[in-house]
């Protein structure tokens, strides 16, 4: 790949290796069913920032007639990776396919400035290592509980920061008390399946609660989950960021740390993660050595939603008297198409009621990294969607992806209000216990 990268298309202004399709480009018949659902289109009524508009430059950019210059790439780093198109388009476009295809040639061609390289790697060099995402959050959490970060938020502090760094802090979570689990949990009764489940890296250090209470629910449920120590990160938010190299070795190390497992299925529970794994065959596709294993891997992957539908509840659920408003995590209704399997779990608490957010298919404005590469767009995003969800005057807000935990809650504390933010697992497992999360006392 290192020497394709170097030679261009025939041309064309991409290099040889893996340019965006024109296959699937010429699919699109610019109807406009994307425009409505595509969040940069629904801010700006841009056309070079709608799905069929960034399609056009991906054909002039393979015809030769478009280079790759900052004006071009301009208008792909402002695009979310939502897939909210793909839903909508009645030609089936397979938009994913073509915008990471896209991101890398970028990567590869463009040169960026060194500040935006330096914060990038930063970002890349941090967010995906768990070992150091572990150091940092003894530190962040005594920063919490000191009530450091609440003075300092209350005197404007974070205000004289770059606006990438103010979003940084404005997006931490609150941090729990440290809940790691074994690396193998017994099913309670009968074993039904024996599933991998996938930590994640801002998952396993930052929402140690939501990995918590998805073995807990998986075992509740007659699962034998395996969480293998040796996993690393999957390679979402480098695959969904063009750095494809990095991403590759990524995912052959996390295929290697779960063919050990023995697993009937890979569980996850982070919806970046879950569409990044599902494609493992696509990515691993040149691979002689990772196809087939990869193929493999991909096909045993769900999302812990589609993997507690399949299953006849077991455990028996409490009661949770509360307002409920669900978020559509974009990578898991449009990237995995999954939508029925986290309201038919919630549907089955008693006392619960179920809200729906209006504008659903539209992004909160985490989409990975974005919302600390474009925060100016990403905030955009997140008020307009806590002024949605505000009106619905919810007890908790729920959803499949701890991106979305934290923009929603970043979101909404902007505004001035305090509904707190959950993973969908963690309402379950609190029926299932018949123990309210802590957020919720």
């Amino acid at each position: 790949m290192a020497d394709a990268a170097k030679v261009c298309a025939q041309g064309s202004s991409f290099d040889s290796h893996h340019p965006p399709s024109p296959a699937i480009i010429d699919q699109c018949v610019h109807c406009g069913f994307c425009l409505p659902v595509c969040p940069t289109y629904v801010l700006w009524n841009e056309e070079m920032d709608s799905p069929r508009g960034r399609i056009y430059l991906m054909k002039l950019a393979n015809e030769g007639t478009a280079p790759i210059t900052p004006s071009w790439v301009s208008h792909f780093d402002s695009c979310l990776g939502c897939m909210a198109c793909m839903t909508a388009c009645p030609s089936g476009v397979d938009y994913g396919k073509l915008i990471e295809a896209t991101r890398a040639q970028i990567e590869r061609r463009h040169k960026r400035s060194l500040g935006e390289k330096l914060y990038r790697r930063f970002i890349f060099s941090t967010f995906t290592r768990p070992d150091r995402l572990r150091l940092l959050r003894g530190p962040l959490r005594a920063y919490q509980k000191s009530g450091l970060q609440t003075v300092l938020r209350a005197l404007g502090v974070f205000k004289l920061l770059p606006k990438n760094l103010q979003a940084m802090e404005a997006l931490l979570p609150q941090l729990s008390a440290s809940e790691p689990i074994p690396e193998v949990t017994p099913p309670a009764g009968p074993k039904r399946r024996r599933v991998g489940l996938l930590l994640g890296c801002v998952q396993r250090e930052f929402f140690q609660d939501v990995n918590a209470a998805t073995a807990r629910v998986l075992a509740a449920e007659g699962c034998e989950v395996v969480a293998p120590r040796e996993q690393s990160c999957c390679g979402a938010l480098l695959v969904h960021s063009g750095e494809e190299e990095a991403a590759l070795a990524l995912a052959r190390k996390t295929i290697e740390a779960f063919e050990h497992a023995n697993v009937e299925l890979i569980v996850t529970n982070a919806a970046g993660c879950g569409s990044c794994v599902k494609e493992y065959g696509h990515l691993l596709r040149d691979d002689p050595q990772y196809s087939a294993r990869a193929a493999a891997f991909a096909g045993k992957c769900k999302d812990v939603s589609e993997v507690l539908a399949d299953l006849d509840p077991r455990a028996a659920r409490h009661p949770l008297r509360l307002r409920v408003a669900f978020h559509d995590s974009c990578h898991l209704q449009h990237a995995q198409s999954v939508r029925s399997q986290p309201r038919v779990l919630l549907s089955k608490i008693p006392g619960l009621e179920l809200l729906e957010i209006p504008e659903s298919p539209i992004c909160c404005g985490s989409a990975g990294i974005y919302n600390l590469v474009q925060p100016d767009a990403a905030n955009a995003l997140g008020d307009r969607k806590a002024q949605l969800i505000a009106a619905l005057q919810a007890d908790v807000v729920v959803t499949g992806n701890p991106g979305c935990v934290m923009q929603l809650q970043s979101s909404l504390n902007r505004i001035g209000q305090t509904t707190p933010v959950l993973h969908t697992i963690q309402l379950l497992d609190a029926s299932l216990r018949g123990i309210l999360p802590d957020l919720l006392k």
